[in-house]
C-alpha cells in the first residue's frame, strides 16, 4: 500500500527533474509549425521510418538512433531549470536544449512527461515493463 500510494504522489508531481529525464525514451517531432524542410523528414510527418526517440544522459548529453535522418551527430546538451519561491513552490520548471527555444514540461494523465515548444515536442514513453523502470504500463483515466 505504501508503494502505490508513494507512486500515485510521484505521478501528481509536476517538476520535471534531470532522472526523470534521463529514465526514460523519448519519442522527438516536429510540429506544425517548424520549417517544412524538417517535417519532411519527420515520420511523425509522414516521413517513412520508425518515430524519431532521444535519450538524454546524466551528464547532460543528448544522443539519438544512428539512422536518425535529422540528428546530424552536432554536440547537444540539456538543462533543467527550476525556479523556486522562498516558500518552497514553483515558479518555473522548463527544459533548454543547448540555446534553443525553452520547452515547457506537462505532466500527461498517465505520468508520462511533454516537453514542447513551438518547434518541437519530446513524449517520455512509458516503460514499467522494463526492470527499474517508471510510469504505468496501461493507460490511466480518471
Amino acid at each position: 500500500m505504501e508503494a502505490t500510494s508513494l507512486s500515485i504522489m510521484d505521478g501528481k508531481r509536476t517538476r520535471i527533474t534531470r532522472s526523470d529525464m534521463c529514465d526514460h525514451v523519448w519519442e522527438f517531432h516536429f510540429t506544425e509549425a517548424a520549417p517544412e524542410y524538417w517535417r519532411n523528414l519527420d515520420p511523425y510527418w509522414g516521413a517513412t521510418g520508425a518515430p524519431m526517440r532521444r535519450y538524454f544522459h546524466q551528464d547532460g548529453s543528448i544522443t539519438a538512433d544512428p539512422d536518425d535522418k535529422v540528428w546530424g551527430g552536432h554536440e547537444s546538451s540539456f538543462t533543467v531549470v527550476t525556479g523556486l519561491l522562498a516558500d518552497g513552490k514553483v515558479r518555473q520548471n522548463y527544459v533548454r536544449i543547448n540555446r534553443w527555444p525553452q520547452m515547457t514540461v506537462h505532466r500527461k494523465q498517465d505520468w508520462s512527461w511533454e516537453l514542447s515548444n513551438h518547434l518541437y515536442c519530446y513524449s517520455s514513453i512509458p516503460d514499467a515493463d522494463k526492470e527499474n523502470g517508471t510510469g504505468p504500463s496501461f493507460p490511466m483515466f480518471w
